[in-house]
C-alpha cells in the first residue's frame, strides 16, 4: 500500500487515538519517519497529537505534488466529523491501525 516510487511522495494522512474518538490530520513526504515521531514524541511536549495519544494511523493518501497534498490537507480539516469518517470508511472500513503497514 505504501508507494516509494517516483521522486516526490507527499501524503495526506489521518490518526485517531485508540478508542477513536479524536482524529488528527497531517501532510508529510515521509510517511514511516513521521509516524515514528508521533509515537514518540520529545519529552514534556505540548504536541496535539502527543496531548491526545493520537498516532494510530487509520487512512492515507499519495500525491505527487506538495501543493496538491497541502490543499487536500486544508480541504479535510475544514470537513465535519461525519464526513470524515465516511472518507475513513471507504478507505479503512474496519478503521484497522494501519502503522505496521508503513
Amino acid at each position: 500500500m505504501y508507494k516509494t516510487t517516483g521522486t516526490h511522495n507527499y501524503y495526506v494522512y489521518i490518526l485517531t487515538n485508540k478508542v477513536k474518538t479524536v482524529l488528527y490530520i497531517g501532510v508529510t513526504n515521509d510517511l514511516k519517519e513521521r509516524l515514528y515521531w508521533h509515537q514518540n514524541p520529545e519529552a514534556n511536549s505540548k504536541a496535539f497529537t502527543a496531548k491526545y495519544n493520537c498516532f494510530y494511523l487509520i487512512y492515507y493518501e499519495h500525491f505527487q505534488e506538495i501543493e496538491q497534498a497541502i490543499n487536500r490537507e486544508k480541504q479535510l480539516k475544514k470537513w465535519r466529523r461525519e464526513k470524515k469518517e465516511k472518507l475513513i470508511e471507504s478507505f479503512n472500513p474496519e478503521w484497522i491501525f494501519l502503522n505496521d503497514e508503513i
